[in-house]
């Protein structure tokens, strides 16, 4: 059963892999119109199935919190299903869930995402919803004072009782001296417990205004009704100055960084963070190649090596999340019982400097390439992956057409590219090194 699972997967990665050179061939049209409000809206239509997924990007998370705010991002995208003026609390669930759909958001360090799922006869009924949380989200006094204690609540349930999460803080903490990147999504505890009314107000109006957000629909829908909508609910909306630009740009680091977490677990936990530039940098896709041959599935560099052959660690993983900035490329690993985080982290130097020192093989090169085609196209096969790709591309790229180039970029990256990345960026001054010392009692707190 194995062998043929692998067998079809590798037939696909072949196909993916021969379609790449057509990938202009696989264009999509994709209509957009910028509401007098200032919100841009692209209209992706699908008429395969009679569904709509719609996103809203609005550019603001972490990145734009201060020391005494960090957190009010999260918090807002717990608070927009909080109830409205005409959408009360606990009626925005009930409502979309009793005409079929569905919904969810998150927040990263650069923007807060709100997604909807929905059968196409909810259309008026969706903008409506979006309208009305947009124009009058409600600050009652309660409500705030209970999301808070939710918001508190999942701080310590996600961070300080989860040993990846309070070192993932710890590290990011350290990487970053002068950008905000430095501070936590969730936020401080301290800050949760004292934001004011007035801070509320201030980052909602800021944060929320029709020209700080682009819309993306997709689905059963015509551009024609779209913007009809638009303009009915969304366009009468009055826009706001947005957030102030971050303009602080965090200096090179002169040398490794090391921050060491004591706390009652099991077993230890090693994170490495490399700075690396932002999603819309020329090294994007020279940077991706170059973790998907350290880091993506069995056969990658860091998992035979830490895995099966030294059998230092149980898991070993590398991450990179879109973002405005110059941010962190990190390598997470979790040494086995009795392993050293020391041995962990020697072999991790040994297979950088391979990167660096030898070029990767035709075969490795070829590979990751296929892995990220198949990623890209699997996303693209839905109605919801092509909402979100659609808006990660016009949000983070600058553009949605770049989605288009995609294929293209990948296939371009060279051996010698993937080298001069691995030598431009993973050297010992540029990291960051934190580590998860296990205490053997969790310490009672004070």
């Amino acid at each position: 059963m194995k062998k043929s699972m692998v067998s079809r997967a590798l037939l696909f990665v072949v196909a993916v892999a021969a379609l790449s050179g057509a990938a202009r061939a696989q264009e999509f049209p994709v209509a957009t119109r910028t509401l007098k409000n200032g919100m841009k809206v692209l209209v992706q239509p699908d008429h395969s199935i009679p569904n709509v997924s719609l996103y809203i990007f609005y550019r603001i998370g972490s990145r734009n919190e201060r020391p005494g705010t960090t957190g009010l991002s999260h918090f807002f995208e717990h608070m927009m299903f909080n109830g409205a003026k005409k959408y009360g609390p606990g009626e925005l669930d009930k409502v979309m869930e009793a005409n079929g759909g569905s919904n969810n958001a998150y927040t990263t360090r650069d923007v807060t995402v709100y997604q909807d799922w929905f059968p196409r006869s909810a259309l008026g009924l969706i903008f409506d919803i979006e309208a009305d949380r947009i124009r009058d989200l409600s600050f009652d006094p309660e409500k705030i004072k209970s999301e808070r204690g939710v918001v508190a609540s999942e701080r310590r349930t996600s961070v300080d009782a989860n040993n990846f999460g309070v070192l993932d803080e710890q590290l990011w903490a350290t990487a970053f001296l002068a950008h905000p990147y430095q501070w936590p999504v969730v936020g401080w505890m301290s800050d949760i417990e004292h934001w004011t009314m007035e801070d509320l107000k201030q980052h909602f109006a800021m944060g929320y205004s029709p020209s700080n957000a682009t819309m993306v629909v997709t689905g059963d829908v015509t551009p024609e009704e779209i913007f009809g909508l638009c303009e009915k609910t969304i366009e009468p909306i009055p826009a706001h100055a947005p957030p102030p630009a971050v303009t602080t740009a965090e200096p090179e680091q002169p040398g490794e960084r090391r921050v060491v977490v004591h706390k009652y677990a099991q077993l230890p936990v090693l994170m490495i963070g490399y700075h690396v530039p932002q999603t819309s940098s020329a090294d994007y896709y020279a940077l991706t190649v170059l973790r998907t041959v350290l880091a993506s599935g069995e056969s990658s560099r860091l998992y035979q090596r830490l895995v099966d052959k030294d059998q230092l660690a149980l898991d070993v993983s590398m991450m990179q999340e879109p973002a405005f900035d110059a941010t962190l490329a990190v390598i997470v690993a979790q040494p086995k019982q009795g392993a050293e985080p020391a041995a962990v982290e020697k072999a991790v130097y040994e297979e950088l400097e391979r990167t660096k020192s030898g070029l990767i093989s035709d075969q490795e090169l070829e590979k990751a390439k296929n892995i990220q085609l198949v990623r890209f196209y699997q996303q693209m096969r839905t109605i919801n992956g092509r909402a979100n790709t659609i808006g990660t591309y016009e949000v983070f790229f600058g553009d949605y057409k770049k989605l288009f180039d995609a294929a293209k970029n990948f296939a371009a990256v060279t051996k010698e590219d993937v080298q001069r990345a691995a030598r431009t960026y993973f050297g010992a001054n540029n990291r960051t090194v934190a580590t998860l010392v296990p205490e053997a009692e969790e310490k009672a707190k004070p």
